[in-house]
Order: structure tokens, then C-alpha cells, then sequence
């Protein structure tokens, strides 16, 4: 017999919650093969097969939680599917036939709602079916018939996730603590707009990816912060923490919930490089490939609610971080330009600074700034 352990989880966790069972008991399978889904409260995490042959056993369920080195079940090596005999039989998760296995998301939504995942169209890289896929399904007008026909009133209980439970604890430690405020502002949009359409054609072809508007926040961003090392700064015991680089955090909404990848010595970084480390942190966040590496630090936030349509909103700080810039969808909206009206492309910005270190001056210059470089992008390749 060979064990099945839970394996190191990073640093400082020690454990998780099993999210997803994906191979049973009795089930054969191949060295490095997905057996179960963990999820802490930063990651989702795989726990492979450490060799061929048949699972013995299984003594854990979707939903327990586990800690590192816990052995949870273990495999005959080398024994084809049929001549093992289950020691315990657990509930493993609906998976598709013609798709890879289910995320944790998708198999709850499939569980609670009894669906065939054969049914659902996956868009997902590989055919994988997203949460997204799963939720139109439900909404189709077939499944709105078989809605109508169970209308039993009833509530879906379903267990936070263990990220979806730090979240909320980090968010609510950060209004608990920090003095909050936010500053608000508008930039018109019409310069990056032009300087991204001029030269996109050109910028794929050289670098093999778009140039979006992400580099250019951050790019300004680190210009101002540069300037205003308050904003770039944390508060530790009694003491003001000035930090001499700067490490962006971008955050990005996921199946499992909100993670912020941080790009690493942006200021040192061109917008290649910076649209590149974005784009690079997109897909990995889309494929569940974000690790607890990749979101390890971070002296400023950018987050962008403008991909979900948000016209504006007040962001909250990600402690220990003092400040954290919201950007917002991008509206025509009629401005004055040298006492005529014209329509521009405008864009709500909001930056929430912790005040017991920022003071309001200082968030005020910074958000000017960020808009001054924005509407001339030529400051930011001059560096004034």
C-alpha cells in the first residue's frame, strides 16, 4: 500500500478543506493523476496519485478539513480497477464524459441543482466547463421548466470556501483597523485610447500579446507613488515601514473568489513588461493556476471594477497595504474642454487610503498625479 498524504501547503498554512473528490475508491489511476481538490485560504491545490494502481481507500469527504502530512487514504500499487475491495466508500464528484474534471464551483452548482454535466456546454480551455458555463445552463429555458416543476420552496446551504472565508475576514480586519476614506476623481481616456489604437497593430506584432490599459495604471501609478511614498507605505506596531520598490497587486476575481497576484518591481518594469506579467497572471488566474508565490507581498493595490460594468465604488485597502486605486468603466460622458462641450471618453477613479498614515493632501496630489500622467502618456515615457 502506498499513502495517500496531504502535502505541504505553503508557508504559514496548515490546512485546508477538501474541495473535490475526484477519483473514488476502487477507481484506478496513473502516477501524477488528479485524485482530490484541496482549498486553503489563499489557493486551490491538487493532490496527485504518487503512483499507478487502485485507490484502497479513502477516509475523508468533501467539506473536512485537513492538515499537512495527515494521510487520508492510500492506493495498491500496481493492482488493475476490479480487484481491490473498498474499505470506505466515499462520494466523489458528478464529472462529465466528455470534459475534464469539475472545478469545486461547478460540481456544487451540479450537485445542488442535480445536472448532467454531459448537458452543459463547456468554454473553458480544454472543454473544461466554467462556473459561468454552469449558471447559464441553469438559467436556459429548459432548465427554468424543470424549475417550475420542483418549485418547492427551499434554501441552498452551501460552506464558505476556505478563500471565500479569509476575504471576508481580511476585508472586515481592514475596516476594523484602518481610518478609511476615499478620494474621488475623473480621467478622460481619449490620449491612452489613441496611443493604444496607433500602435496596438505594431505592439502585437513585436510582442505577441495587446497592449491593454492596465500597464498604463500601473505605470502611473508607480510615478506617483514614487512622489508620494506615504501611499506606498505601512503602518508595523508604532512604526511608518517606507518601502524603496514598488510591488502592484492586481486583483482579479475568480470561480473561488478574489485573488491578488502582485507584479513584482513594477517600477523597474516597461510596459511590455508590465502588460506581459498581467497578461501572464490572467490566464493563470483563469486556469486556477494562481500560486500562494504569486501573491506573496504587495505595497499597492489597483483594482479594476470597470470589467464588470462598476461606474464607481469605494475599494477597500488590502492590509497591510495603506491604499488601494479603483478604476471603473470607461462612459462618454459631455466634459468642458476649453469652454466648449465635448464628449470624451471618462473614466471614475477611487483611491481609499488608510488616513492615520495618508494624510488627505497627500491622496489628493497622488490621485492628480495618476490623472495628469494618464491624460498625457507622454509623461510617463518622459518620466515628468
Amino acid at each position: 500500500m502506498v499513502e495517500i498524504k496531504v502535502p505541504p501547503l505553503g508557508e504559514s498554512i496548515s490546512e485546508a478543506t477538501i474541495a473535490s473528490i475526484v477519483k473514488k475508491v476502487g477507481s484506478s489511476v496513473k502516477t501524477d493523476e488528479l485524485l482530490i481538490e484541496l482549498e486553503t485560504d489563499k489557493v486551490t491545490l491538487e493532490i496527485n496519485a504518487p503512483c499507478n494502481g487502485t485507490i484502497e481507500l479513502l477516509n475523508i469527504k468533501e467539506g473536512d478539513t485537513v492538515v499537512v502530512g495527515q494521510v487520508i487514504g492510500s492506493i495498491k500499487e500496481g493492482v488493475s480497477t476490479g480487484n481491490a475491495t473498498p474499505t470506505v466508500q466515499t462520494a466523489a464528484p458528478v464529472q462529465a464524459t466528455s470534459h475534464n474534471a469539475l472545478a469545486p464551483s461547478v460540481n456544487r452548482i451540479v450537485h445542488e441543482n442535480n445536472i448532467n454535466p454531459s448537458e452543459i456546454s463547456g468554454t473553458g480551455k480544454d472543454g473544461r466547463i466554467t462556473k459561468g458555463d454552469a449558471l447559464a445552463h441553469l438559467e436556459s429555458p429548459k432548465s427554468e421548466e424543470k424549475s417550475e416543476s420542483n418549485s418547492d420552496r427551499k434554501d441552498d446551504i452551501v460552506r464558505m470556501t476556505k478563500l471565500r472565508q479569509t476575504v471576508a475576514k481580511r476585508l472586515k480586519e481592514s475596516q476594523n483597523t484602518a481610518a478609511i476614506l476615499t478620494t474621488f476623481n475623473e480621467v478622460d481616456m481619449s490620449s491612452v485610447m489613441k496611443l493604444r489604437s496607433q500602435y496596438q497593430d505594431e505592439f502585437q506584432k513585436r510582442y505577441g500579446i495587446k497592449v491593454g490599459f492596465m500597464s498604463f495604471f500601473i505605470k502611473a501609478c508607480v510615478t506617483a507613488l514614487k512622489e508620494l511614498p506615504a501611499v506606498n507605505a505601512e503602518i508595523r506596531g508604532e512604526t511608518i515601514v517606507y518601502k524603496n520598490y514598488c510591488d502592484i497587486g492586481v486583483a482579479v476575481g475568480t470561480e473561488n473568489g478574489l485573488v491578488v497576484p502582485v507584479v513584482k518591481d513594477a517600477n523597474k518594469m516597461s510596459i511590455f513588461e508590465l502588460e506581459k506579467a498581467v497578461y501572464d497572471y490572467g490566464i493563470k488566474a483563469r486556469d486556477g493556476q494562481i500560486t500562494l508565490e504569486d501573491m506573496k507581498g504587495g505595497t499597492f493595490t489597483i483594482s479594476n471594477g470597470g470589467v464588470y460594468g462598476s461606474l464607481l465604488s469605494t475599494p477597500i485597502i488590502n492590509p497591510p497595504q495603506s491604499a488601494i486605486l479603483g478604476m471603473h468603466t470607461i462612459q462618454k460622458r459631455p466634459v468642458v474642454v476649453g469652454d466648449q462641450i465635448v464628449i470624451r471618453p471618462m473614466m471614475y477613479l477611487a483611491l481609499s487610503y488608510d488616513h492615520r498614515i495618508i494624510d488627505g493632501k497627500e491622496a489628493v496630489t497622488f490621485l492628480i498625479r495618476v490623472k495628469q500622467m494618464l491624460e498625457d502618456p507622454a509623461r510617463l515615457v518622459l518620466g515628468i
